[in-house]
């Protein structure tokens, strides 16, 4: 089976320019220089229609910059995406409208003087997905998609609760009829309650209109609920993917090992829960090999000078893991 979107070497640099003082003190002969940050660092995968892929780690290491490459709101320094519009269902389609993102505020995301019949309508309007007297019905059903009530088309975002707020941000991105959603920390502002429905709406529409995703989160429950497959990065860098149930079952680098540590589960009683040791390191001056090293109580030599390749130890399950070497060598 041929992937829908295929990630090659993809990399995004974000440089830390000079403040005034440095530029200053540059001028009477001292040596500052600008920074630059690896907040994604020529990752690799592929992404297989009607998947729902999560990616995870803590903050700081690339899930969201990632997520915005994928839908075009940044662009790589390196690398591509690429994705295969043979396998898309509306050839009318613009590729520009064939990955939509949803995000994390559902309140900053919504022009808030805009009514919700023209945050939805406009980009189909604009695209000429839709006509002008076709607006109201299309913006109507576009509602009910969602499960918002089509007589809300003329209110504004604040009259709507966080949650119906959301599902207008994802009406507005069914609005083009994508074929990949690019769902950025989606319900981690939402309450407890209404992120369940969320989620439930999100497979939903994923059944119903055959759609993939890319699903961002540090909630690692809701990963594990929602995914078929997971990535975990860490510093910018792919560290281990696997299926879902690899994954929870069987982790094998000890960055995940040490995230899924920290995961209450309700089989396992009064266990105490240990954070992952040390501080993230500055992106500005990461470690050298192994990003992770600093933390591991595994590392090695070799970590802290050799990068670890992202490699297959199990069928679709791949870990950038020196360990892995010394167990095969046994």
């Amino acid at each position: 089976m041929m992937p829908i979107l295929k990630v090659e070497n993809l990399s995004k640099d974000f440089v830390k320019s000079l403040d005034l003082v440095a530029k200053g003190l540059n001028k009477i002969g001292q040596n500052y220089k600008e920074e630059i940050v690896h907040a994604v660092d020529s990752v690799n995968f592929s992404i297989f229609k009607g998947e729902i892929v999560g990616v995870v780690g803590e903050s700081g290491c690339g899930k969201s910059t990632l997520g915005r490459m994928f839908a075009g709101i940044l662009q790589p320094t390196e690398g591509r995406v690429e994705f295969d519009t043979g396998q898309v269902k509306n050839k009318e389609i613009p590729d520009a409208l064939l990955t939509q993102m949803i995000f994390q505020d559902p309140f900053s995301s919504l022009n808030p003087r805009k009514r919700v019949i023209d945050i939805i309508t406009e980009a189909p309007l604009y695209h000429k997905l839709i006509t002008k007297s076709e607006k109201r019905a299309f913006a109507a059903e576009m509602l009910q998609r969602v499960g918002l009530d089509p007589d809300t088309l003329e209110r504004y975002p604040h009259q709507f609760s966080g949650g119906q707020r959301q599902r207008v941000g994802i009406a507005r991105a069914l609005a083009v009829s994508p074929e990949f959603l690019v769902c950025d920390e989606s319900i981690a502002a939402l309450d407890v309650s209404i992120q369940a429905q969320i989620i439930n709406l999100f497979v939903e529409l994923k059944d119903k209109y055959d759609l993939t995703y890319l699903f961002i989160s540090h909630d690692i429950g809701v990963i594990e609920h929602i995914s078929d497959r997971v990535i975990v990065m860490y510093l910018g860098r792919i560290v281990e993917t696997a299926p879902i149930k690899t994954f929870v079952k069987q982790p094998n680098h000890p960055y995940t090992q040490a995230l899924l540590e920290g995961v209450p589960r309700l089989e396992v009683g009064k266990r105490q829960y240990e954070p992952i040791s040390g501080e993230i390191p500055s992106p500005l001056s990461p470690p050298t090999g192994c990003h992770f090293h600093p933390r591991c109580k595994s590392a090695t030599a070799r970590c802290e000078r050799e990068k670890p390749a992202l490699r297959e130890i199990a069928p679709a399950h791949f870990s950038a893991c020196h360990l892995n070497d010394e167990t095969q060598s046994l």
